[in-house]
């Protein structure tokens, strides 16, 4: 494992990044992009202390298990510009307009630093799979080509399958990552859970990584 900056929030906080593996596909995972949902924050460090353990998959893994510092430490979904990071995406639908101020996008498509740092990593690394970890009611929702992904990690869960989450999100990872080719699954964890209940969830995610090193074939 190998820690790096991955980037910085909107107030110059440093945003740590670990590197697992030298072969297969590149593959990101990411927790906490909405501070509040700290569900994902814990399955994200799950994974990480379960991978720092034991490194057996054939991916080029980076995870970055607190992206949106800022918002995590004030236990805020939008970053200290007050902007919902999962609404700032420059997608082709990104707008300023919103229906609630929690899910305010801000005044332009990648204002916010920790979305350029995104963006950035995104293009130059150009992964073949994103892994984002939320909590909402429980569900996995895939934007392209990674359905097999979710329902391997169904299997353990019973979490239901979905290409459609319910709402429209413009300016997501979800629709950005697909617009670059880069299939994309969205993994609500089922929101209260415990830090007991959420660390069963550890296992099967890494099950659906483990999924993701058909990418490399």
């Amino acid at each position: 494992m190998q820690a790096f900056i991955f980037g910085q929030t909107q107030t110059g906080l440093p945003i740590v990044g670990y590197r697992f593996g030298s072969t297969g596909p590149n593959v990101l995972l990411l927790g906490g992009v909405h501070g509040d949902e700290i569900e994902g924050v814990w399955a994200a460090n799950g994974v990480l202390k379960a991978l720092s353990e034991k490194y057996d998959l054939k991916l080029q893994l980076t995870v970055v298990p607190m992206f949106n510092l800022d918002g995590i430490l004030q236990k805020e979904r939008r970053n200290a510009s007050m902007i919902d990071l999962n609404r700032n995406l420059p997608t082709a639908d990104w707008t300023s307009v919103v229906a609630k101020e929690r899910y305010f996008p801000g005044h332009k498509a990648n204002s916010e630093a920790e979305n350029q740092a995104l963006v950035k990593f995104l293009k130059e690394e150009k992964p073949k799979f994103i892994l984002s970890l939320h909590s909402y009611e429980p569900m996995l929702n895939y934007n392209g080509d990674c359905k097999i992904e979710a329902e391997v990690i169904s299997k353990y869960t019973g979490y239901i399958v979905t290409d459609n989450i319910g709402y429209p999100t413009p300016g997501s990872l979800g629709t950005y990552g697909t617009e670059l080719g880069i299939p994309t699954l969205t993994y609500e964890v089922e929101r209260g859970l415990n830090q007991e209940g959420v660390m069963k969830q550890v296992q099967p995610i890494i099950e659906g990584l483990r999924s993701a090193e058909r990418f490399g074939h």
